[in-house]
């Protein structure tokens, strides 16, 4: 990884802040993207400043992911993979979400993961190479009550990536999909359902898988990595 240029999208979050740590850790040139200014900055100083850009985005804004893009291009001359962790969970029963409730989880986690993979894919094709992380979820993959708007995104953004990655592979680009069961990270902390998040992956575990994926050789393709914690296993 030394030297290689990632863009991680939800970078403040558990599992972009943990990745973040091994990346740097690794000699990459990492930009950090986020809504949370302050956050951000905090996070900056992890690494050296002429290897972190940090670029405050609202990804359900495309002249935003845009403009992130072309920051990372112009601080850093590529980009050689994105990581898009961003994410956040409504978890209600079906009859009772709002439509803020579907436009909330759409927009985030179903646009926005499009619109970055589709802006760092679009560097990519013209420079043949690159590699696109969707972090998903578990509930990309199976379905779980009070989740039917958050599946729906989930399951949305599967799909699209399905169909990307396909066009991609004549541009030499990878792209892997994760899906991790529950991660211990601050994601919870907006979620009203009772879990035992002392039980959970930690978000070390899922920043390692992320990892083992882009550093994998050339010719390798991880098209899917899924790991569960042992107390909650969808087969």
């Amino acid at each position: 990884m030394q030297d290689k240029v990632v863009v991680v999208v939800g970078a403040t979050g558990g599992i972009g802040a943990a990745l973040t740590r091994k990346l740097v850790s690794t000699g990459a040139r990492v930009v950090l993207a986020a809504r949370d200014i302050t956050r951000l900055q905090q996070l900056s100083t992890i690494g050296e400043p002429n290897t972190i850009l940090t670029v405050p985005t609202d990804i359900t804004d495309p002249a935003q992911v845009h403009t992130l893009m072309q920051k990372a291009i112009a601080q850093f001359g590529q980009l050689d993979a994105l990581v898009n962790v961003a994410g956040a969970g409504v978890m209600k029963q079906f009859n009772k979400l709002e439509p803020a409730d579907l436009d909330a989880m759409l927009d985030l986690n179903l646009k926005g993961s499009f619109y970055t993979t589709q802006a760092a894919a679009n560097v990519m094709k013209d420079q043949r190479s690159g590699h696109i992380c969707n972090v998903i979820g578990i509930l990309g993959k199976h379905s779980m009550p009070m989740a039917a708007a958050y599946c729906a995104s989930k399951f949305g953004a599967v799909g699209f990536s399905k169909c990307v990655a396909e066009e991609l592979r004549r541009y030499n680009v990878k792209l892997t999909l994760f899906y991790f069961g529950g991660v211990n990270t601050p994601f919870w902390d907006e979620v009203s359902l009772k879990v035992d998040r002392a039980k959970m992956l930690s978000p070390e575990t899922a920043a390692d898988a992320v990892l083992y994926a882009l550093m994998a050789e050339p010719q390798a393709v991880p098209m899917e990595i899924n790991i569960q914690p042992d107390n909650h296993l969808f087969f």
